[in-house]
């Protein structure tokens, strides 16, 4: 009786009903996806900014944000009342003129003068982005296939920052926690108010330390150093990651630094202090040539590489060569004095946060690597040389 009924029916009709079927289909479908809509974060600006530099960036991004606006509303509104006001419908006809001076120099002026409005402050943040004076603490940043590692030059203290997030949650056999993909097993710790500089470079591949929140964002090139700065003005955990393509895992390596006030960094620095000194080599020990061999590859490969190369060769005009260098193959007591304090005015930092032990072995390594054939150091040297 219904596929009468229906059958009968007009071909309007039929179009209604389908009409209202769809209608009906499309609510109960807005109804299924309500509460997801609801939990979901228009956010649509960018992230609170916590650092003097991130703050001018938001000002900046608002303010040409602004400008934009205003040139559209500008733009569009004379375009559509010229459509409007000279349509054919009402007997205006197109009018015939050209090379006129004036609007030729009036649309050239405008657009130069919107231009200098916009670089001034763009140009201002930029030069205050790359303004690394006056720093109060320096941290040598070193971007690994897949980790971060934190030096704290002045303190001698070094940590890698890898993921935590657990493997179950990345294979979907349990749920996702808040922070899936941003959490580390041992974030960058900095003091609340302090300039911190960065001294970033990489071991491997390009990586980049990005995080939004402070405004900072630099590329960690293989053989390069660039620095740059923050200075975070409330302590809580701020999260980022690496935004530069580097591999299979660079979705898994996460930026997490946690400020802290001055008197719980502190703390905080004097037990990382006591763990190291817990777990230093005895450097009065008899070490072995091939002990030291052994261990100075590995310093060398976490510390050195980036500049100099794994075949000691360096990088021509940038970073001298290692192989046949004078200095390397020269009194031992040179070498030590450069590697302990650095060469003011090159890219070569001190490496006094190194131990005796490592010092020692990195500089062994390096005498008897490659084509030279120096001898060894012992820590016992270094460290008569630091103190």
């Amino acid at each position: 009786m219904a596929r009468l009924i229906g059958d009968g029916m007009s071909r309007k009709d039929r179009e209604n009903q389908a009409g209202i079927r769809l209608l009906t289909r499309g609510a109960a479908g807005a109804a299924a996806l309500a509460p997801a809509l609801a939990r979901a974060q228009f956010e649509w600006n960018l992230q609170p900014p916590v650092t003097p530099i991130a703050q001018q960036m938001f000002d900046l991004h608002s303010y040409i944000f602004w400008i934009c606006v205003v040139i559209f509303l500008l733009v569009f509104g004379v375009m559509f009342y010229s459509i409007y006001k000279h349509r054919k419908s009402v007997g205006h006809e197109a009018a015939q003129f050209h090379e006129n001076t004036t609007v030729e120099i009036v649309w050239t002026v405008i657009p130069f003068l919107i231009l200098v409005f916009m670089a001034w402050p763009a140009t201002k943040t930029i030069l205050a982005m790359r303004d690394t004076t006056g720093s109060d603490l320096t941290i040598k940043i070193t971007g690994y296939q897949w980790k971060w590692g934190y030096d704290y030059l002045p303190d001698g203290v070094g940590i890698y920052s890898i993921l935590a997030t657990p493997i179950t949650q990345i294979q979907n056999r349990e749920p996702k926690g808040p922070h899936y993909l941003l959490e580390v097993d041992q974030p960058l710790v900095v003091p609340v108010d302090t300039k911190i500089r960065l001294i970033i470079t990489a071991n491997d591949v390009l990586h980049s330390w990005w995080v939004p929140a402070f405004g900072v964002k630099q590329d960690a090139i293989p053989g390069f150093v660039r620095d740059t700065w923050f200075k975070a003005q409330k302590t809580g955990v701020f999260r980022g990651q690496c935004a530069e393509l580097c591999g299979k895992d660079h979705g898994f390596m996460p930026i997490v630094v946690e400020v802290k006030s001055k008197e719980d960094y502190a703390k905080w620095m004097a037990d990382q202090k006591q763990k190291l000194a817990a777990a230093a080599d005895d450097p009065n020990k008899a070490w072995t040539e091939a002990e030291l061999m052994a261990k100075g590859a590995t310093v060398y490969s976490a510390n050195c590489v980036a500049c100099h190369q794994a075949n000691g060769k360096g990088v021509a005009g940038a970073f001298p060569a290692l192989d046949g260098s004078k200095i390397v193959l020269g009194p031992a007591k040179g070498q030590i004095h450069l590697v302990l304090n650095g060469k003011p005015g090159t890219a070569m930092p001190p490496w006094k946060q190194l131990s005796d032990v490592d010092l020692a072995a990195v500089i062994t390594y390096t005498r008897n690597s490659w084509g030279n054939k120096a001898g060894d150091v012992m820590p016992a040297a270094v460290k008569a040389d630091r103190n």
